[in-house]
């Protein structure tokens, strides 16, 4: 089974994604943006790098959907395949720093890859202000994000509302504003409690737990 968290930057997806694995005894995909080698100079010049860091992404989400499609666990995933084509290229190219003829390329590549995998059995969106994306942001002090522009974010946040309404997959909103998962218990149980609300009408209890 395929748990996938989709989200802004800054909503708060690896964080979810580490506290369900745990709870739940998933196995969890992590965005590995530590090793990206292009994202900081990406944050320096996003004109000339934008193409090569979304090509970047989508080789690797794509191998992480491919594994995770072979895999008998039930995985939990930070951040989909889907966001780098829908949300993130989209938003440079409408920005003017991703070419019309790179951005063509890349959403042909997209949709080739998209013809050999399937969507994933839960999507969780983190719905986040730009305010909240913002605190959360600098909160974690992370030196390649100090330059992130705000229209960047309100072009990200507006294409990522585009792209839920439109969603054709099993959804659950989390209101990442209200609901502070990481900081606060009862608001974490609040969102397995909605988990558990929409897993358990789809699998039985033994296929949301490794199927002991």
């Amino acid at each position: 089974m395929h748990i996938a968290i989709a989200g802004n930057i800054g909503s708060g997806k690896t964080t979810l994604t580490r506290m369900l694995a745990a709870h739940y005894g998933w196995t969890p995909k992590y965005e590995s943006v530590d090793f990206n080698p292009y994202l900081s100079d990406f944050y320096e010049d996003m004109e000339r790098w934008s193409f090569n860091l979304q090509i970047y992404f989508l080789n690797k989400r794509f191998k992480d959907v491919v594994d995770i499609s072979r895999c008998d666990d039930v995985v939990i995933q930070d951040r989909t395949i889907y966001e780098d084509a829908r949300i993130f290229a989209p938003n440079l190219h409408d920005m003017g720093l991703m070419s019309t003829r790179d951005f063509e390329n890349y959403a042909d590549l997209f949709d080739l890859m998209m013809s050999l995998v399937g969507m994933p059995d839960l999507l969780i969106y983190l719905r986040s202000s730009i305010p909240n994306l913002i605190a959360q942001i600098q909160k974690r002090g992370r030196d390649y994000e100090k330059g992130i522009r705000i229209d960047y974010l309100t072009g990200l946040n507006e294409k990522y509302e585009n792209w839920i309404a439109d969603y054709k997959g099993n959804l659950l909103i989390v209101d990442a504003d209200h609901i502070k998962f990481g900081d606060n218990p009862d608001d974490f149980a609040k969102v397995t409690d909605m988990v558990d609300a929409q897993l358990f009408g789809l699998f039985t209890p033994k296929d949301i737990n490794h199927g002991e």
